[in-house]
């Protein structure tokens, strides 16, 4: 019984925790939906453990457990999948960020180059 209040209590904090807003969460809603059903469906699994075993039944998976280990590897897929496209845009900004400085600090050197005399035609190179 304790195992599962400890339970029940870390995925309701896991699940507040990631529900919170992280400030530029254009799915936000959506992932709020999915978070609260994966939350109530861990509660319910930790509390009826035989009714995972009787859904893996259903669907036709041997095992309950295995049914879990089928919907973990899935949701890790799913992870790393957003996770890699997540990666290539932020990759594809921060390129373009690196190019926008380049191209203004270059053209900040060009007009500061052609307010300022050249050097090597002061006075003092052509005595020497």
């Amino acid at each position: 019984m304790w195992i599962q209040l400890l339970l029940v209590v870390g995925v309701i904090t896991v699940g507040l925790f990631l529900a919170r807003p992280t400030g530029g969460d254009s799915h936000l809603a959506l992932r709020r939906l999915f978070m609260a059903a994966f939350v109530i469906v861990a509660i319910l699994s930790i509390l009826f453990p035989q009714w995972l075993s009787w859904l893996a039944n259903l669907i036709g998976v041997g095992r309950g457990a295995d049914l879990l280990l089928y919907a973990l590897v899935l949701a890790f897929l799913v992870f790393v999948a957003t996770t890699y496209r997540r990666n290539v845009a932020t990759n594809r900004k921060l390129t373009l960020l690196a190019r926008q400085i380049t191209l203004a600090q270059a053209a900040t050197e060009d007009s500061a180059s052609i307010h300022r005399p050249h050097e090597g035609t002061s006075n003092d190179d052509a005595a020497h």
